[in-house]
């Protein structure tokens, strides 16, 4: 018999290691109740270890759950098992949540299970994320293009336009005024898509995100969100994150006017700005390949008309937009800056309810990594 003492020794460093892992982790006895959980398995069942050890994790996943069987093959065959997309909605876990689910046989422990999930939304996040930088890349070549081919001869066009507006007749006038007005729109729109070829690093600091919202909020209330209601919900407790003030203001800025605008026709509009403090998320540092954690959570949600389901995939992108007369160069810019910093942005959205989440790197764990 192993002594009571080497045994909790071994159990404290067996969840030291399962906290080291940003996927949810958990032990199961043979009656499927909880014997240990990892941080990231806490975040993803909304519950402390404390309340969650000795519970049911068949209280946690739906009663149709392919789950269920996949722990019954296992304690059969005594065999690893590995099932792609299994969908464990719910009122705790949230709506549309998908995961990669592998369920082993713990050798030295007959009746346990160790259950990995991989969350699917968050993986899928990452493949975006990746087609959205993919695009942004294109767009910095596209821009270069325009810039060189099409800036010139515009500038050329515009001169002739205003000669001719001398001359010409009050209907020639009203057409060379609509050249020069177009020019200069075309123009507009490729100052915009420079902003793309720039490929300098990013130049950080600690920035205090609140302060950064802060000054998005008194931007927001004194111009597009005068006389709307802007909620708050902080966690005062977060670190610093680690990037370019300006750059980050310009994001939720963006973001903050995006959601106003979508608002629109609401008949009580409402913007929500929130930050939260959400570890187990971590993506590889381009070049180093360093492991890099993305804990803090920004959120803009507001209560407008939604995104259309056919944009949603490619919001992101350049040239999408579900504005009337949007260039759709807004959100890809955003990406871009949130993919420079090393972070991570996502969008969740239905008639009355989308949010739009940032994850960034602390200020400490950039500078480790």
């Amino acid at each position: 018999m192993i002594p009571s003492a080497e045994r909790n020794g071994s159990t404290s460093m067996s969840l030291a290691m399962l906290n080291a892992l940003p996927n949810p982790v958990l032990m199961l006895d043979r009656s499927a109740n909880i014997v240990l959980v990892n941080a990231a398995g806490e975040f993803f069942l909304q519950s402390s270890a404390g309340k969650l050890q000795g519970r049911s994790f068949s209280e946690f996943i739906p009663k149709d759950s392919p789950i269920r069987a996949l722990l019954q093959q296992v304690r059969r065959s005594r065999a690893p098992v590995s099932e792609y997309r299994i969908d464990v909605s719910s009122p705790r876990i949230g709506k549309d949540v998908f995961v990669d689910v592998y369920v082993a046989p713990i050798h030295d422990r007959t009746d346990d299970l160790l259950v990995s999930l991989q969350v699917r939304s968050m993986a899928e996040t990452l493949d975006r994320q990746l087609t959205h930088r993919g695009a942004a890349r294109t767009v910095t070549g596209l821009a270069a293009m325009l810039a060189h081919e099409i800036k010139n001869p515009l500038a050329g066009i515009r001169g002739a336009a205003q000669l001719l507006e001398k001359h010409g007749s009050a209907d020639d006038q009203a057409l060379t005024r609509l050249i020069t007005d177009e020019t200069d729109r075309i123009v507009r729109l490729v100052d915009r898509m420079e902003v793309f070829s720039d490929e300098r690093p990013v130049e950080r600091d600690p920035v205090n995100i609140h302060a950064v919202l802060e000054q998005v909020k008194a931007s927001a209330a004194s111009g597009f969100a005068a006389e709307m209601p802007i909620e708050e919900y902080y966690d005062p407790s977060l670190p610093p994150v680690s990037g370019n003030r300006d750059q980050l203001v310009q994001v939720f800025l963006n973001l903050a006017k995006n959601a106003c605008e979508a608002m629109s026709g609401a008949t009580k509009p409402r913007l929500r700005l929130e930050t939260a403090f959400k570890p187990g998320m971590s993506v590889t540092s381009p070049g180093s390949g360093d492991r890099i954690s993305l804990p803090i959570a920004l959120s803009i949600s507001d209560n407008g008309c939604g995104i259309p389901d056919d944009l949603r995939a490619h919001i992101f992108d350049p040239f999408i937009s579900s504005k009337q007369n949007g260039s759709g160069l807004g959100l890809a810019l955003v990406a871009k800056i949130v993919g420079d910093h090393g972070g991570v942005i996502s969008c969740e959205s239905k008639p009355g309810a989308t949010t739009f989440t940032v994850l960034l790197p602390a200020w400490k764990e950039a500078q480790l990594g």
